[in-house]
């Protein structure tokens, strides 16, 4: 199958020479983790390349979009030696995670060696790699200097530059995770990460317990406000029980004289005040009685709804207060949950983000930009752009 020729690509060095070689960026991350690794052990430390090799017309291509650990390099004298032991743990290796992948040369991390090779590794690497451009890569972890040679015109030239490129590589990244578990490397970051997560983890109870408490707070404000309407409510009916009682006990009053006659005498004659009379005068006091009555209960009720009222104005800032961190403390809870970028060990750089913003996404603080440059090998913390994959130490 026909690889298309990446288009996101980043050029290291001079990439005049043929073939053209292409290395994607998981695979330089992981050159640079060996290379680190080798500089901490003062050991060689070496991999094989995993690609393909194409021809386009009047240019080859080399694409390597894998890559290998040795099982063991070992050293006679001066001189590399690559037991059958390491090829069969390799070949094992890329049957899992490189399926359709060839091994088209090999990668070498070793201090205080000339990125040139001798006539010894030159001829390992015609032994072990025939094919014509095949490629080996010599790296000096103290210097971070590295050297691409092509096997060519029967030796080992060396090729100016390549090419970076960045595209999804799943194989790589399950390679490079399962290769860490099972070494069982705790970096001294390890340590940090569990204690930022541990924060994290108590950060998020705490936040949730005041949660709880401000809805237990909202649920007591509001428990609280029905009392006084309550209470309000009762009053208001005393009061209204108590002139209900006044009335009636105007009402017996009247009804103890409704039976008496009342006679007094004028100038020439003597009317007779008749119970008619009076009980005409008992319903005209007690419709006015009747009448203030209502206008008392309508104004008690009118007090009523306006204490109400009163209540519920004074009772709504802590309300709305009470709601308003709620609903932040959800808003908080929502944007530290959604984002799922990073929870599989991998980090897809977005836009606007530096090393300092992911290390503060990903950890709450921005002491761990360092190890995520040394996880990745970037030396530049500023080249970092959009869609770049990032390995979370």
């Amino acid at each position: 199958m026909e690889r298309q020729i990446p288009k996101n690509v980043r050029q290291i060095g001079n990439v005049s020479d043929s073939p053209k070689i292409y290395v994607e960026d998981y695979v330089d991350t992981f050159f640079a983790q060996l290379s680190e690794k080798s500089e901490k052990s003062k050991a060689p430390i070496g991999a094989f390349l995993v690609g393909d090799i194409q021809s386009g017309g009047d240019e080859d291509y080399v694409y390597i979009y894998g890559a290998i650990q040795m099982h063991d390099l070992k050293m006679s004298g001066n001189e590399y030696v690559i037991d059958e032991d390491t090829w069969k743990h390799a070949y094992e290796d890329c049957k899992q995670f490189f399926e359709d992948g060839e091994m088209l040369g090999w990668f070498v991390a070793h201090p205080g060696v000339p990125l040139t090779p001798d006539s010894s590794a030159i001829k390992l690497h015609k032994k072990s790699f025939p094919k014509k451009n095949t490629v080996f890569i010599m790296k000096d972890p103290v210097e971070k200097d590295e050297t691409y040679f092509v096997h060519k015109m029967n030796d080992l030239m060396e090729i100016g530059g390549h090419y970076t490129y960045y595209e999804k590589n799943p194989c790589m990244q399950n390679y490079m995770i399962a290769s860490r578990k099972k070494n069982g490397a705790v970096s001294p970051e390890t340590v940090e990460d569990r204690a930022a997560q541990d924060f994290r983890d108590l950060v998020r109870k705490r936040g949730e317990r005041q949660k709880r408490r401000k809805a237990g707070g909202l649920m007591y404000a509001a428990s609280a406000c029905l009392v006084l309407v309550l209470i309000i409510m009762g009053v208001s009916m005393v009061n209204s029980f108590d002139r209900m009682k006044s009335v009636q006990s105007k009402l017996d009053a009247l009804a103890d004289t409704s039976g008496s006659v009342e006679t007094r005498e004028t100038s020439g004659s003597v009317t007779a005040v008749t119970s008619e009379e009076q009980t005409g005068d008992g319903q005209d006091e007690e419709g006015n009685g009747d009448e203030q009555s209502v206008s008392d209960q309508s104004s008690g009720g009118q007090k009523t709804d306006e204490q109400s009222g009163q209540a519920g104005d004074e009772q709504n800032p802590n309300e709305q207060k009470s709601n308003d961190q709620a609903d932040q403390t959800v808003s908080g809870q929502t944007s530290s949950d959604s984002s799922d970028n990073g929870s599989n060990g991998v980090y897809v750089v977005e836009e606007g983000d530096t090393l300092a913003i992911i290390s503060r996404k990903m950890y709450g603080d921005v002491n761990h930009v360092d190890a995520i440059c040394r996880m990745n090998g970037i030396t530049d913390g500023n080249l970092i752009y959009v869609g770049q994959k990032l390995l979370l130490p």
